[in-house]
C-alpha cells in the first residue's frame, strides 16, 4: 500500500515540477502579493478614519486647530466643498471639517465610523457647528450592496470562464474542435455570451432578493444599472478569456486569476473607499473594469445619474471587454503541444 501510495505521490510531484511555468508562478506569486501588500498598507499604523479638511492649499497646518493632532485620522486637502459634501452623504468621507472662519463640519448621522470620529471632534471643540449633509444621508449599505454584488459578479466572469475552457485544452476537447470550421473568435464569443447570460441572471435574483430583504437607494434607470451590469460583466469575462487563451494548467490559471481577483476586491471599493489614499494608488485602481462597474452603478443607484453622467465608465467597459476578446482570440490556442 505505502509503495503504491509513494508512487502516485512521486508521479504528481514530477508533473508538478515539469511544469515550468506553474513552478515559477507559485513562487513569484506569494512574493508578488507581498510586496503588493507592503506598497498599498505599509508605511506604519494605518488610520482608522478619514477626514477632508476644506483648505486653499495643499498642506494642512495640524497645529491650526487641536482635532488635527488627534492619531489614527487621516486628514487630507479638499478644494470643492460640494463635491466633498457629497462624498460625506456617500460614506467615502468619514468627516468634512472647515477651519478656515467659523469652524463647522459635516457628518453622516447614518455613518458608524463617522459617528465615533465627530465624537472625537465634539471632545477638543465642544463650540464646533455642525452642518446639514446636502440632500438625503445614504446608508452605508446603499454603499455597500452595489459593491458585494459586483464582487460576485468578478468572481462568476473570471473564475466560471477560466476553469472551463483550461479543461477543455487539457482534456482534448478543444483539439477536436480546432478540426471543425469553428474558429477561435466563435468558440470565445460563445463562451462569453453563455457566462454573460449566467451572470446577469444570477445578479437579477440577488438584487431582487436584496430589495425584498434590506431595501435600498436605487434613484435611477433599472434599465441603465442593466446596461452597466452587462458592460462590466462582458469586460472580465474577456479579460478572463484573453488570461487563460493558452493556459494548459490549473494551477497557474488559478494563481493568474488570483493575482486579478485581489487587487480588484481590495483596491476597486467593493468595501471601502480610496479616497484618501495616495493618488497613484487611486490611477491604478481605476485600471481594473470592477473600478468603473461600481462607480457607474453606484452614480446610477445613489444619484440618480444619467447616461451622459456615467459615458466615461461605460466607454471604458466598452472598450477593455472589445479589446481583450480581440486579444484572446488572436493568441487562443487549441491544443496542448
Amino acid at each position: 500500500m505505502m509503495r503504491r501510495l509513494f508512487a502516485v505521490f512521486y508521479a504528481r510531484n514530477l508533473e508538478f515540477l515539469r511544469d515550468r511555468t506553474t513552478v515559477i508562478w507559485n513562487f513569484l506569486f506569494p512574493v508578488v502579493v507581498v510586496v503588493g501588500m507592503g506598497l498599498v498598507f505599509g508605511g506604519g499604523a494605518r488610520p482608522l478614519f478619514e477626514v477632508g479638511v476644506l483648505h486653499a492649499g495643499t498642506d494642512i497646518d495640524l497645529k491650526s486647530h487641536p482635532f488635527l493632532a488627534t492619531r489614527y485620522v487621516k486628514y487630507f486637502t479638499v478644494t470643492d466643498e460640494a463635491a466633498a459634501i457629497r462624498k460625506v452623504a456617500r460614506h467615502q468621507i468619514d468627516l468634512l471639517i472647515d477651519l478656515r472662519s467659523t469652524p463647522r463640519y459635516w457628518v453622516n448621522s447614518d455613518s458608524p465610523k463617522g459617528y465615533i470620529v465627530e465624537r472625537l471632534l465634539k471632545e477638543t471643540d465642544p463650540a464646533i457647528v455642525r452642518q446639514a449633509v446636502t440632500g438625503d444621508a445614504v446608508r452605508y449599505i446603499d454603499w455597500l450592496l452595489p459593491g458585494v454584488i459586483g464582487m460576485n459578479m468578478m468572481f462568476n466572469c473570471l473564475f466560471g470562464v477560466g476553469y472551463v475552457v483550461v479543461r477543455y485544452r487539457k482534456s482534448g476537447y478543444l483539439k477536436r474542435l480546432s478540426a471543425t470550421p469553428l474558429k477561435a473568435i466563435e468558440f470565445i464569443g460563445a463562451q462569453v455570451l453563455s457566462r454573460l447570460v449566467l451572470t446577469l441572471l444570477v445578479t437579477l435574483v440577488i438584487y431582487l432578493l436584496a430589495s425584498g430583504l434590506v431595501g435600498f437607494h436605487m434613484r435611477g434607470s433599472h434599465l441603465l444599472l442593466a446596461c452597466v451590469a452587462a458592460l462590466g460583466a462582458f469586460s472580465m469575462i474577456a479579460l478572463s478569456m484573453f488570461v487563460v487563451a493558452r493556459f494548459t494548467s490549473d494551477e497557474l490559471a488559478a494563481g493568474v486569476l488570483n493575482a486579478l481577483t485581489w487587487p480588484m476586491m481590495m483596491l476597486s471599493g467593493v468595501f471601502f473607499s480610496l479616497e484618501a489614499a495616495p493618488h497613484w494608488l487611486q490611477l491604478v485602481a481605476k485600471v481594473f473594469p470592477l473600478t468603473q462597474m461600481l462607480d457607474a452603478a453606484r452614480s446610477i443607484m445613489i444619484d440618480g445619474a444619467g447616461p451622459a453622467d456615467i459615458a466615461l465608465p461605460v466607454g471604458y467597459l466598452a472598450l477593455t471587454g472589445l479589446t481583450f476578446l480581440v486579444l484572446g482570440a488572436w493568441s487562443f490556442k487549441w491544443r496542448i503541444d
